[in-house]
Parts: C-alpha cells; sequence; structure tokens
C-alpha cells in the first residue's frame, strides 16, 4: 500500500495500478444532522444492484468542503471541468445473504470511464464494516476500463466453468476468484472518493443485522459524480 497526504486529506493505493482512495474524516464536522434526515427519507427497494432500499439524499453539503474537493479532482484524479453529483442516495444494506444474486456475490465496478467518481460517506461505527478493494485472480485486474471490460467478462465465465456460480453472500475477503487488496473500515462522518472503474464490495460483517429501519441498519450516503480533465 502507498499513500500520501493531502491537507485535510489521505490518499492510499491498495494494489499495484493507480487507482487512489481519497479517504477525509470528520467530514461535516455534524454527522447526527446527516443522521436525522437519513431517518426522515423515504425508503424504496433499489432498482439497480444495490443490495437494499435507497432514498434520494442532498449532496450539497459536499459544499462544505469545497476547497479541499476541488484540490482532490484536480490533483488525485485530474478531473477539472464540469464537475457534477449524478446520483445521492441514502442506503441500507438490507438483502439476506442466501437472497444475494451471482454478481452481487462478487466485487463489482460502478463505471467503466475514469471520469466516474464514486463516494461513501459512512454515518455509523466499525462494527457497520466499510468498503473493501480486490484484484481478480485470472485476469490481475484491479480496475475495469471500457478496454479491458471484453476481457474482463470472458474470464468471468471461465471462472464459473472452473469453480460453478458464485456462493451466495457477501464477500469479506479472498476467494479463489478474487484477492483483497485493502479495506477501508467504516467510521462516523468519514467520506471517501474512488474511481468507479475498481473493483470494490461492501464489507458487511457476518454477524451484522440487516435492518431496513435506518435507526438501526447499515445507514450511508452513496454518491456518483462526473469530471472531465
Amino acid at each position: 500500500m502507498t499513500k500520501h497526504n493531502i491537507s485535510g486529506a489521505k490518499v492510499i493505493n491498495f494494489g499495484n495500478e493507480k487507482a487512489p482512495i481519497v479517504i477525509i474524516d470528520n467530514f461535516t464536522g455534524a454527522v447526527e444532522l446527516l443522521i436525522e434526515a437519513g431517518l426522515q427519507a423515504q425508503y424504496s427497494q433499489s432498482l439497480a444492484a444495490y443490495p437494499g432500499l435507497r432514498a434520494p439524499a442532498n449532496p450539497n453539503y459536499l459544499k462544505l468542503r469545497d476547497g479541499l474537493m476541488l484540490k482532490i479532482f484536480n490533483s488525485v484524479f485530474g478531473l477539472y471541468k464540469n464537475i457534477s453529483c449524478e446520483d445521492a442516495s441514502y442506503s441500507l444494506v438490507t438483502t439476506a445473504r442466501h437472497e444475494l444474486t451471482a454478481s452481487q456475490s462478487i466485487p463489482h465496478i460502478d463505471d467503466t470511464s475514469p471520469n466516474v467518481l464514486a463516494i461513501m460517506h459512512y454515518l455509523r461505527n466499525i462494527e457497520t464494516g466499510g468498503t473493501a478493494f480486490y484484484r481478480h485472480r485470472r485476469t490481475g485486474y484491479e480496475t475495469i476500463t471500457a478496454e479491458r471490460y471484453p476481457d474482463y467478462q470472458k474470464a468471468l465465465r471461465l471462472d464459473e466453468e472452473d469453480y460453478g456460480p458464485p456462493a451466495p453472500g457477501y464477500i469479506n475477503g479472498d476467494t479463489e476468484r478474487y484477492e483483497l487488496i485493502g479495506k477501508v473500515d467504516a467510521k462516523p462522518d468519514r467520506l471517501i472518493l474512488y474511481r468507479g472503474q475498481a473493483l470494490h464490495s461492501g464489507w458487511i460483517p457476518p454477524a451484522l443485522p440487516l435492518s431496513a429501519d435506518p435507526a438501526k441498519g447499515r445507514l450511508t450516503i452513496n454518491m456518483f459524480l462526473t469530471g472531465y480533465p
């Protein structure tokens, strides 16, 4: 793992590829207000691959750290133009482990474009897990670009021929298909940014209750940003 600091943030790279992960602790200094808004939100089943419930979130609080965020977009991710938030959601992991699909039981990417950034804003303690990053063993890929995507899909089919379909469950560490290269633990008001190309998965502890009640469940805020060099 390599790391360096920007004033107010830590930049780390777990693997062999240039796939930076930025960690900002105490992002708002008022996480209770975000949780309170999350308790009042109206949740529905996610239509995407997310294994649980989502509700709209207001991303305007990112402006509290406008200067720092702009520095990160520019110096870490090389994004300077037309930076915007495409989606912001309160999220609750609720899908039972045995009900996960094959694609939900392995690491995933959010987008093949280098211009898409994912944000995970943790609202609760380490007991709720974190986010893990992986290397695909057969290809050695840690990120999936548009150029790599066809080869990666072919490799997934070969994995299934060799190992069978992935067993349902939230991935927690090394498997015959993937190698864990690093993990960021949840911490109240910790915000992380990474490219959507990175192979990752939520780290869902085996004993964690998957409650649909935002007062008890694994409540986070997830966002997707786009920008251009």
